[in-house]
């Protein structure tokens, strides 16, 4: 039964990629909103400083997972969806560089540019990996040799693009309450705003989200346990901000986003990629997976080094767990290539 394991382990690394990238990926949306001023977009920035890069280490473990436990669910996924993954590397290029290079020289035009290349970048990467998440569950052309038969416009599914639309929305309201528990007036009153404001967009989203999926396999309207609980957690999301209950709604945020992701696995189970071409085609946990003794091994180092991982993240989150803030009225902000963007 280690291919179911690692069937799960893949998909904890996905949901935990988007429970922490997640809010990274909205502040990049938002950063250009809630901060009027360049001090103001420094300081959204500077919130996902400490964060970001160690985020996406998620993103390479969720497809090194792939590759290991389930060598033939990688090729035929990464060959279909190779035009598409290209974009997500191309954003993830600009959305890193962004971080680095936006404070190198005080010349407007140039914070401009690379604040518009975060922006860009965090927006499309949610998008693009929901949909490719997405097209996992509702199916692509493939045939017996589990090759791809299709073309890039067939990767343009409604449910996938819906997917994908979702959790760019989940990633923005994500990103929105954790400037709100990690950022001083005015930005973190601007963040609150858009939750209050704007939070029914999400809602609406994950409840036709959660529909749609039933509808795929069955006939049932009525979500399951799981696609329930993304409901009512996306929904305290914006009840607990109203509230004033920040650390909580940023909570229920996370949990809001991680139930969505999970429950595409849930769904897809014991799948890992459908045939719309024939349902003999489809790719399973069995008939994907690598052999035993690879995954003896790879169970043994996860359960080594996972511990380790998470007990080093959690404690860099402990660490830089005070707002940040911008410089006093009464000092004069640095604003020279000293000021690194994404630093601290």
């Amino acid at each position: 039964m280690l291919h179911t394991v690692w069937f799960v382990v893949v998909a904890f690394f996905w949901t935990g990629f988007f429970v922490l990238e997640g809010f990274d990926f909205g502040v990049g949306v938002l950063h250009m909103i809630v901060g009027r001023t360049d001090v103001e977009k420094r300081v959204a920035i500077n919130a996902i400083g400490p964060f970001w890069d160690g985020n996406e280490v998620w993103l390479i473990v969720a497809g090194a997972s792939m590759f290991a436990a389930f060598p033939a669910w990688y090729a035929t996924m990464f060959s279909s969806l190779y035009l598409a993954l290209l974009l997500v590397l191309v954003a993830l290029m600009a959305r890193g560089v962004s971080f680095e290079y936006r404070g190198k020289l005080t010349d407007s035009r140039w914070s401009a540019a690379w604040s518009w290349a975060l922006t860009v970048g965090s927006a499309l990467l949610p998008l693009l990996i929901g949909v490719a998440l997405g097209d996992l569950l509702v199916g692509l052309p493939i045939n017996a040799q589990h090759t791809y038969t299709g073309n890039f416009l067939d990767l343009l599914t409604g449910y996938g693009l819906f997917t994908g639309a979702t959790l760019l929305a989940l990633s923005v309201l994500h990103g929105a309450t954790f400037l709100v528990l990690k950022t001083t007036d005015p930005v973190r009153e601007r963040a609150r705003r858009i939750v209050l404001r704007l939070g029914w967009i999400p809602v609406l989203m994950v409840i036709w989200f959660s529909v749609w999926t039933r509808l795929l396999h069955s006939d049932r309207v009525v979500p399951d346990p799981v696609e329930s609980l993304a409901i009512v957690a996306v929904i305290a999301t914006v009840w607990l901000a109203a509230l004033g209950h920040e650390g909580a709604a940023f909570g229920a945020s996370s949990l809001a986003i991680g139930a969505t992701v999970a429950s595409l696995f849930i769904e897809l189970s014991p799948n890992v990629m459908v045939s719309s071409t024939s349902s003999a085609y489809n790719l399973t946990v069995s008939n994907a997976s690598s052999a035993h003794y690879a995954l003896v091994v790879m169970t043994v180092v996860a359960a080594l080094a996972l511990p380790v991982v998470l007990i080093y993240q959690g404690w860099s989150y402990y660490v830089f767990r005070s707002r940040v803030s911008g410089p006093r009225e009464t000092s004069e902000p640095k604003l020279g290539p000293a000021a690194s963007d994404g630093q601290g």
